[in-house]
């Protein structure tokens, strides 16, 4: 059965195969889906992502079929305070500026810390590092003193809205996709120990970068969803069906979801993992940087996401693909 082919929540039905077989994980990516919304155009390419009012009586509703059918669900007048996200961007902005981020170097990858430039990420199927600098923060963890408590804090409201949202894709799940849940999906990411604040630093770009690097390459997220609030310069991009980039809306306030590959692997490719990138500004936009906080909303790692994977076995199989050991 073709995923592409479904024309309603209601005329799904789970594919076998899906939970039998190990897909090759790169390709399993749902790129079509149908008409229904007024983010389509005509054909059936996605032309934007409508904001959706968290206030509206309808927001669920909405917001769940702009995920369905494209990965990303875009939020206005949320919950997550704008004062707390800019002062999060401010003093983060800051601390990339100083050398003592340097003291918080990681001492390898996968912990709490700082990591440089020349320990950036290089996508799946790429050989380019990424231009960015990152800072992980889980709770706890290492992190300035001084920045711990705005970090820790918005970690707090942003998982607190995360779960709601859980909630929201559970109650208009189909009966038969929310039958595949081992557990309420809400429930999966309850004092989880993985979930991971990542506070990016897009550097100004001086022309002296690698030929065909970019911000972020593309790629998809591996977690169940992942909550981000609209970064402080546009770049953001997702990849639409016709194989073209659409601009992710990047007004201040507004709130950005995106599934996740679990989420892909929990609902049987129902709710679409969908391809995106950061990419390089243009003209006098290439002498500012790019701050943006996303949060990566991990299940426990015993976490049954379906026949073939735990949560934890899941993310150590992509993580051995992203080292190139697969």
């Amino acid at each position: 059965m073709s995923l592409s082919k479904i024309s309603t929540f209601s005329d799904f039905t789970p594919p076998q195969e899906y939970r039998k077989t190990k897909w090759p994980l790169e390709k399993q990516r749902v790129k079509e889906s149908p008409i229904t919304h007024d983010i389509y155009c005509e054909k059936g390419s996605i032309m934007a992502l409508v904001a959706v009012d968290y206030t509206s009586p309808t927001a669920k509703q909405d917001f769940v079929r702009s995920l369905r059918e494209t990965g990303f669900g875009v939020l206005k007048n949320h919950p997550l305070q704008q004062s707390q996200v800019q002062g999060i961007y401010d003093d983060w902005r800051a601390f990339f500026g100083e050398t003592r981020k340097s003291d918080f170097t990681v001492p390898h990858n996968g912990t709490g810390g700082f990591y440089p430039q020349t320990m950036s990420e290089t996508a799946k199927g790429n050989t380019i590092k990424d231009i960015k600098e990152f800072f992980h923060f889980y709770p706890g963890d290492v992190c300035p003193e001084d920045l711990r408590p705005g970090a820790q804090s918005y970690h707090e409201n942003a998982m607190s809205l995360a779960s709601e949202l859980l909630q929201w894709i559970e109650d208009e799940s189909p009966a038969e996709v929310s039958a595949l849940y081992s557990e309420p999906l809400s429930d999966m990411i309850e004092n989880s120990p993985k979930h991971l604040l990542r506070i990016l630093h897009y550097p100004p770009l001086t022309g002296d970068e690698e030929p065909a690097a970019i911000r972020a390459a593309a790629h998809e997220d591996i977690n169940l969803i992942t909550i981000l609030p609209a970064a402080n310069e546009p770049g953001l991009q997702v990849l639409a069906s016709d194989g073209s980039w659409l601009e992710v809306p990047c007004d201040f306030g507004n709130l950005i979801v995106n599934i996740g590959d679990m989420l892909q692997e929990v609902s049987a490719g129902y709710f679409p993992s969908t391809t995106h990138r950061v990419a390089n500004p243009e003209g006098s936009d290439k002498t500012g940087g790019r701050i943006s906080i996303p949060l990566f909303c991990h299940p426990n790692p015993n976490t049954v996401l379906s026949e073939r994977y735990t949560a934890d076995s899941y993310l150590q199989e992509r993580l051995r693909e992203l080292r190139g050991e697969a």
